[in-house]
């Protein structure tokens, strides 16, 4: 087989044959032109590609590998292999990410939820856990009733950290806000297809300034805020690319949104209450510094699975 130099030559190496294509060849050429094209896991994602445009498992994809291949299933694959060799990330052109042992629902107004985030979620969930927080102010009722732990996710994009935090501790509610009515309309459809939209408010606006708005006081604060230095930005891989900058982009040093963030943490939280924060992994340092400027105790830097700094955590001093 000849090397294949353009998208649009997929369907003749598929057609050329007597009869239509079937998945076998139509999975065979995929990846090919995959690897041709210098796309990791050529056969991995030609199979999840053709498994999402047929509507079955990858499993069920390789059971009917003799059938024929409908001519708008070849059709929507061709535009797809087409835009993922553009550089599309295979999420945005399947609309899923599995995250925390869950399948989300992304598109490219939203940031692709990263194992790393895990982190994030398990050291909230071991914090809450373990502590014993009571509210400083009652909460209005028309916000949520009969919970026992509020807390903020800011900059919640596809609502991957607030659902997996809802699905872990049924007391909770989750006060999930972003600056993107898009992405707070992907949070809502994923709460309510892992049925925990009682638990979450997801409420328009920048960073925690609902929350002050709305004279809450909250047990923790939780975020992956953007923490990527503007002047790398043009050299992320072509992937993220198509990821909306606005969730990666942190300014000069990647901390801009910090020097923001973590004051108004300081002002919702009760006392004993929790921030944290996931960082780039040369952040551990100055991140620190800037829970500490704002009065925040027992800081800790929590590493991920490949040993890096990936979370930042500190507590208010309790009163009294």
């Amino acid at each position: 087989m000849n090397k294949i130099r353009g998208s649009s030559e997929l369907v003749l190496v598929m057609t050329e044959g007597m009869g239509p294509a079937t998945v076998g060849e139509t999975l065979r050429v995929t990846a090919f032109f995959f690897r041709q094209m210098n796309v990791a896991s050529s056969r991995l994602e030609a199979e999840v590609l053709l498994a999402h445009v047929m509507g079955i498992t990858r499993t069920g994809l390789l059971t009917r590998l003799d059938e024929p291949v409908p001519a708008e299933v070849l059709a929507r694959i061709t535009d797809l292999v087409a835009r993922r060799v553009a550089g599309w990330p295979l999420q945005y052109l399947t609309e899923k990410q599995e995250f925390w042992g869950l399948d989300f629902y992304v598109n490219p107004a939203v940031l692709i939820p990263r194992p790393e985030t895990e982190v994030l979620v398990a050291e909230t969930l071991s914090i809450l856990r373990r502590s014993s927080l009571t509210l400083a102010t009652p909460l209005p009722r028309e916000e949520k009733v009969d919970r026992t732990v509020w807390l903020a996710d800011v900059g919640t994009g596809s609502g991957a950290v607030a659902v997996a935090l809802a699905k872990e501790m049924t007391n909770v509610c989750v006060v999930a806000t972003d600056l993107a009515p898009q992405a707070l309309n992907i949070a809502r459809r994923n709460a309510l297809a892992h049925a925990v939209d009682e638990n979450i408010v997801f409420v328009l606006g920048d960073l925690l300034e609902p929350v002050i708005n709305r004279g809450l006081r909250l047990q923790a604060v939780v975020a992956n805020p953007p923490y990527i230095p503007s002047a790398e930005m043009p050299g992320l891989q072509r992937e993220v690319q198509f990821e909306p900058w606005t969730a990666l982009d942190g300014g000069d040093d990647g901390l801009s949104v910090y020097r923001r963030l973590v004051p108004q943490a300081a002002r919702v939280l009760v006392p004993g209450g929790h921030l944290v924060l996931e960082i780039d992994y040369r952040q551990g340092t100055p991140a620190t510094m800037l829970l500490e400027e704002s009065g925040f105790t027992g800081i800790r830097v929590v590493k991920d699975f490949q040993g890096h700094d990936r979370v930042v955590t500190g507590k208010l001093p309790k009163s009294g």
